[in-house]
């Protein structure tokens, strides 16, 4: 079986291309939801996160999101220790959760992939791109931020140029409609090459 990597910028709409392939019978594993999980549920991840950043990182069993990125994304070297505690519990989480699907590929989706170096362990990258403009409309519907804090957020990752460069497949996500037809002819170039 092989391991495909989904990414792309924030807002870019990820999970839809993951909904769109997982309806296509793909299996797709959410990194960021599996990340929310394994920091409320798996102790170690927990102890690890309350010692780095205090008892007020979880609200009774409840993670709390709003106290962790007020504490991480104006401090960049809390960002990495956060991530070096997170990012190891995915992938090991990922790599169990392969295991368990029959299927010529499966797709880790991801937002950082390029950025952390970890587009090296998959067998292709497919990257999903947007206009800025629109990406900063998704994001201010969908979290309720502000388009300053985006634009903070967007300087975390890399730019669209650098990425394509590394990526085997690249889908442009316009309009629905479109995107779909792009979906479904990756998944079947990713068929031919795999099986």
């Amino acid at each position: 079986m092989k391991i495909i990597g989904l990414t792309g910028g924030i807002g870019s709409g990820k999970t839809t291309i993951a909904k769109m392939f997982n309806e296509l019978g793909v299996p797709v594993y959410n990194s960021d939801l599996e990340a929310k999980i394994l920091m409320k549920e798996n102790e170690k991840v927990k102890k690890k996160i309350i010692a780095l950043i205090g008892n007020e990182a979880y609200s009774g069993n409840e993670l709390n999101n709003k106290f962790i990125a007020v504490k991480v994304f104006n401090n960049e070297e809390l960002l990495k220790k956060l991530n070096r505690i997170v990012h190891p519990a995915v992938k090991a989480d990922f790599k169990e959760w392969a295991k368990k699907h029959e299927a010529p590929y499966v797709i880790q989706e991801a937002a950082i992939l390029f950025e952390n170096g970890s587009y090296k362990d998959f067998d292709d990258m497919i990257l999903v791109t947007a206009p800025k403009k629109h990406r900063i409309s998704r994001i201010m519907k969908r979290d309720g931020t502000s388009k300053k804090a985006i634009l903070e957020r967007m300087q975390h990752q890399w730019p669209d140029k650098k990425k394509k460069e590394l990526a085997g497949f690249i889908i442009k996500n316009d309009t629905l409609q479109e995107t779909f037809l792009q979906v479904e002819e990756i998944h079947r170039q990713l068929i031919k090459k795999y099986t």
